[in-house]
């Protein structure tokens, strides 16, 4: 892994190198071990908190902790071509627009003592305008090579706060064209169906449960690609403890394996189907 700015990381895509790399602010991280027709994201995994922010914040770390997507960057870590947040949404929302990227109010519990001054304002904005200047360039690049591309949105979510029973997998599929994908959208959720987990809860997926997969990088990809999926995939947090912070490493690791075989098979098969040259 190298640090680069993100005028490196565009001219490396925009050149088709090869890379993994940090982003020279250590938002977020970048891996490029081939350019395939699919890329997966885990845009709320960070937990990184800048220094300057946390007297002022009213919430802990394991409140942070519990509203973020723990370990789902370790989860597509065996895949080609990854995008994996390190700052925690607290400090910006990757999955919200940038007018409302910086929290005031999150689940009900107010985040600041007072008001970020304009400096630290300006810089989680700039970070996150940052980071879908990539996107937008990989998207570019991938429909470029290969017409059509499948973008692997990946969260979780803490199951136990729901008071009925709730699927271990959620794809959102508001922001889709279900008539074009459906398709794609019905193979996804067979094979999160079909998954096997060492857990004890009973591995279902269901669309659009509890999530549609409304937030902005599905808004984002979607409005400016002409030709990509995204799949918005919930995990329920059967991968730790969600109250405590303890992770289960032997999930997080089953997931790890599964996904780096099961998503290259479903991208594959969108490929063949969706192939616009």
């Amino acid at each position: 892994m190298v640090k680069l700015s993100i005028l490196e990381i565009i001219e490396r895509i925009e050149n088709e190198e090869i890379f993994h790399a940090v982003v020279d602010d250590y938002s977020f991280s970048i891996k490029i071990d081939d350019y395939v027709p699919y890329a997966c994201a885990a845009i709320n995994n960070g937990h990184h908190f800048s220094q300057d922010l946390r007297d002022n914040c009213l919430l802990n770390i394991q409140e942070r902790w519990y509203e973020e997507d723990p370990s789902t960057g370790q989860m597509i870590a065996g895949l080609p071509i990854t995008l994996i947040a390190l700052d925690s949404r607290f400090e910006y929302d990757l999955n919200r627009h940038p007018q409302d990227a910086i929290y005031e109010t999150a689940w009900g519990k107010n985040v600041w003592r007072k008001p970020l001054n304009s400096d630290q304002h300006d810089r989680s904005i700039r970070k996150h305008d940052n980071f879908y200047k990539v996107v937008l360039t990989l998207m570019v690049k991938l429909e470029e090579l290969f017409g059509s591309t499948v973008f692997y949105d990946l969260h979780s979510y803490n199951y136990k706060r729901w008071d009925r029973v709730v699927p271990v997998f959620n794809i959102g599929t508001s922001n889709v064209d279900k008539e074009k994908y459906g398709t794609a959208i019905t193979q996804w959720q067979d094979i999160l169906d079909g998954m096997s987990l060492p857990i004890d809860q009973k591995i279902v997926c269901k669309i659009n449960d509890v999530f549609e997969g409304n937030g902005y990088f599905s808004r984002y990809v979607t409005a400016n690609s002409l030709n990509s999926l995204v799949l918005t995939t919930h995990v329920a947090k059967i991968y730790c403890n969600e109250t405590s912070g303890i992770v289960y490493p032997e999930v997080v690791h089953s997931i790890q394996d599964l996904f780096k075989y099961y998503i290259k098979a479903h991208a594959h098969r969108f490929y063949d189907r969706h192939d616009a040259y």
